[in-house]
């Protein structure tokens, strides 16, 4: 079984740090792959995006998706960090460490993980702009097809 590592945390991350942590020691690992998720602009329109979470339950469906993803591929690790708070542009807001023996594994593992944070994680984005307004950021449907594209293979 895969080793997980699973948080929700309001600092920066240090994705150096999240790879050295899997990879230290270990000899049986051939691929790593991260995925890193950035606040944009928007073309210099948003100042910050915040995030919002229910504490306990966003670490408990991170982990679930996380889990699933480690029965579905032979990975040997899975790290999902995720920001909750203000995030300014240019800032982390996720990231997605898989390891696995060969590469398809980590990478499909990585996009897996991925396309369900974005419909199952329990988050919720306010776009704070430059001008001063704060909105909600609605759901995309192009999250629910990248998901839905998961269901019909194998």
């Amino acid at each position: 079984m895969a080793k997980t590592r699973v948080a929700i945390v309001s600092e920066p991350l240090d994705i150096t740090a999240e790879i050295e942590r899997v990879t230290t020691g270990r000899g049986d690992i051939g691929a790593v792959v991260t995925f890193t998720g950035l606040c944009r602009d928007e073309d210099g329109r948003l100042e910050a995006l915040e995030l919002e979470h229910y504490p306990g339950m966003a670490e408990a469906e991170v982990s679930r998706i996380a889990e699933q993803a480690a029965k579905r591929w032979e990975i040997t690790d899975v790290t999902v960090l995720h920001r909750h708070g203000k995030v300014k542009p240019g800032e982390v807001i996720v990231l997605v460490v898989t390891a696995s023996r060969h590469r398809h594994a980590a990478f499909e593992s990585a996009e897996f993980i991925m396309d369900f944070l974005k419909t199952h994680a329990p988050f919720w984005k306010k776009e704070h702009t430059a001008s001063g307004a704060v909105a909600w950021v609605d759901a995309k449907s192009s999250d629910d097809q990248a998901e839905e594209r998961w269901n019909n293979s194998d």
